[in-house]
């Protein structure tokens, strides 16, 4: 079995008296792109300033390619890049010469790594240009490309598409999987845009005061309920609808906008019209949307509790 990028185990974070962070343990592996959403205030940015080294651990360990950010900082540390929403450069340098003032910081980074990490975050074009006349995805690009330097196990980023436009979104969307991808890098992205995460990741872990609730691959996390629809459901009368629903199959419809809304496995939904129709309920239209990620946040956390 091959050793993961990055892995907590019973990582704990206590401020004063308060356990903020309560027993975090899940791995991330290399080429894999892993989002960690919840929240605000559930303790996504904490874990991440405790992955870099920026805040101690109180209990518990996180190990980077088998080296532990508490006894062995330098060596784990060496292998993760991290941007913490917009980067920061020189805005009166070009872009090569921003790159270039950086890998003078780091021990072995050559001008071909440079030129290669230009090529893969797609900036050979504009990398002569002054960085003020960037745009905030190339800018956003940029900075990945800063953080690769180095070859780096883990790359974090801390809402990555903050302040982009759908066109820059798709485009950080498409670098961050390519580098995963081409890079083996374990990417972690901690993000509250739920679609982006959907598109983006390869697994989700959700966390919720401080703990963490579920880790699934995305792909799970929607076809484990991939049957499961939410029913809309345009009926009347209304309360002989939830009454019928109720006592023969068992189901709290709720009622949205004068609309019945049920959720049920897709094999069931004929049965249920039919089981209305037989009691008299006049059914006028029916729509079926598909469980998102989105829908499966609000079950695992809790529909107001997401800022």
């Amino acid at each position: 079995m091959t050793e993961p990028a990055m892995e907590l185990t019973g990582v704990k974070k206590t401020i004063g008296r308060k356990e903020v962070i309560k027993g975090l343990t899940f791995t991330i592996d290399k080429g894999e792109v892993f989002g960690f959403i919840g929240p605000n205030g559930a303790g996504k940015t904490t874990t991440i300033r405790m992955m870099v080294g920026l805040m101690n651990i109180s209990e518990g360990d996180i190990r980077i390619l088998g080296n532990s950010v508490k006894t062995d900082f330098k060596d784990a540390v060496r292998e993760v890049g991290a941007i913490v929403e917009n980067p920061e450069m020189y805005p009166f340098m070009s872009g090569w010469q921003n790159l270039l003032h950086y890998a003078r910081m780091i021990p072995g980074v050559t001008k071909e790594r440079v030129h290669e990490v230009v090529q893969l975050v797609g900036l050979e074009k504009p990398i002569k240009e002054k960085v003020k006349k960037y745009s905030l995805g190339m800018r956003q690009r940029l900075g990945i490309a800063q953080a690769l330097l180095h070859k780096p196990s883990v790359l974090i980023f801390d809402e990555p598409t903050n302040g982009l436009d759908p066109a820059g979104i798709r485009e950080i969307r498409q670098y961050i999987r390519s580098i995963a991808t081409e890079e083996n890098v374990a990417v972690i992205i901690s993000s509250h845009l739920l679609l982006e995460i959907e598109q983006m990741c390869d697994r989700i872990g959700l966390i919720k005061n401080g703990e963490l609730v579920a880790v699934q691959e995305v792909g799970d996390a929607l076809t484990n309920q991939e049957n499961v629809m939410q029913v809309q459901m345009e009926v009347s009368p209304l309360e002989n609808a939830q009454a019928v629903l109720q006592s023969n199959h068992n189901i709290e419809a709720e009622v949205e906008d004068d609309k019945l809304m049920i959720r049920a496995e897709r094999n069931n939904i004929p049965t249920i019209i039919q089981t209305l129709v037989q009691h008299d309920v006049l059914v006028y239209q029916v729509e079926i949307t598909k469980t998102t990620l989105e829908d499966k946040f609000f079950d695992l956390i809790g529909e107001n509790t997401i800022g």
